[in-house]
């Protein structure tokens, strides 16, 4: 390991009958500059290659992103806050009570111990806890977390998309903001992959929560989209909510890596957000991160109160200019629109 390297080792307890060690090392590398060494990883702390290396060809300069960054200004970013829409049906209750256990299984999957968690009565808007987390302890929870964010909106646009093939009708404009949503969970994944590459432990991990994550909604979606995606906001509420931490504890320098002005963020950050000088540091970075957890958030809160076969998308949708509406701003809503707020 370079001399100018530093490790941030978090352990956790895994079950022996697991076949690993009893103690299961997660460690994430940066050097003391702050630039990302990308590595994170169950085995040695070793530098490890660029986890996806941009493909040289004889003539392709760049492929730009399918769904470009519109951008967040600064009022718009600090304006978002946790909030939480207080279960109003059997079904709001149901997808409450998953997403808690979703929440309990994300806690033990990531090593979050128990003086590190915030107040239980206020889950999704309390921000104080005993001891603050670890860069390497975000990290961890990034991942992971950002893997599973990316599945709902592809199989919810998918479904979406046979049914609109199927039915030979169209579909009113939920097809492109769902795949949009998911394309936009894969990009925080891919940045803060440039910051740290998992390990062999971790991708197992991966690759079975999403397998089991994939069919839940595959099948819930089918059954009942309005619980889906009240699901899906409540899930997005948790996102707002553990990004508004991180942030928090960056503001009272519990991460002083973060911290560090000097700290590098991915160029592929900067290029997707289109983040201006001086406003690209690792709390700049999460400030995005979570204005689109916002947005997320409020869509998917808005689509469970409509009617999900006839009912356009408000938010792509044009108003007629005498009725006083216009295209609402789910980053404003955390508790989403009701259906006759957007569509009458």
């Amino acid at each position: 390991m370079p001399a100018e390297a530093e490790a941030i080792v978090l352990t956790r307890k895994i079950p022996a009958q697991l076949g690993y060690p009893a103690r299961l090392a997660f460690a994430a590398c940066e050097t003391r500059q702050g630039q990302p060494s990308k590595d994170f990883s169950t085995t040695r702390v070793t530098p490890l290659r660029d986890f996806f290396p941009a493909k040289e060809t004889a003539y392709i300069r760049k492929t730009p992103p399918a769904w470009a960054h519109h951008g967040w200004t600064e009022q718009e970013m600090l304006s978002v806050v946790p909030e939480h829409r207080e279960p109003k049906t059997v079904g709001d209750w149901l997808a409450w009570k998953l997403v808690r256990l979703c929440r309990w299984g994300t806690d033990i999957a990531t090593g979050i111990r128990p003086e590190q968690q915030v107040d239980k009565k206020n889950p999704t808007t309390a921000l104080a806890a005993h001891k603050p987390l670890t860069e390497a302890q975000w990290l961890v929870r990034f991942i992971f977390l950002e893997s599973i964010a990316g599945v709902p909106g592809m199989v919810a646009g998918m479904l979406r998309h046979l049914n609109s093939l199927r039915r030979l009708k169209r579909d009113n404009g939920w097809i492109e903001t769902l795949l949009e949503e998911s394309y936009n969970e894969r990009m925080h994944l891919l940045t803060f992959m440039k910051m740290c590459e998992p390990g062999l432990f971790m991708k197992t991990m991966i690759l079975g929560a999403q397998g089991v994550f994939f069919n839940a909604m595959f099948i819930s979606y089918l059954i009942s989209p309005k619980i889906t995606h009240r699901f899906v906001g409540y899930l997005e509420e948790e996102a707002v909510h553990t990004y508004t931490r991180c942030i928090h504890e960056i503001e009272q320098d519990d991460l002083p890596k973060w911290s560090d002005p000097g700290f590098k963020i991915p160029e592929l950050a900067i290029s997707y957000w289109r983040m201006p000088e001086g406003k690209r540091t690792m709390r700049d970075l999460i400030l995005y991160i979570r204005a689109d957890e916002a947005v997320h958030r409020g869509v998917n809160h808005t689509l469970s109160n409509l009617n999900q076969k006839e009912d356009p998308n408000p938010f792509v949708s044009d108003y007629k200019t005498d009725t006083g509406h216009n295209q609402p701003n789910p980053a404003l809503k955390p508790t989403g629109y009701e259906r006759e707020d957007v569509i009458g």
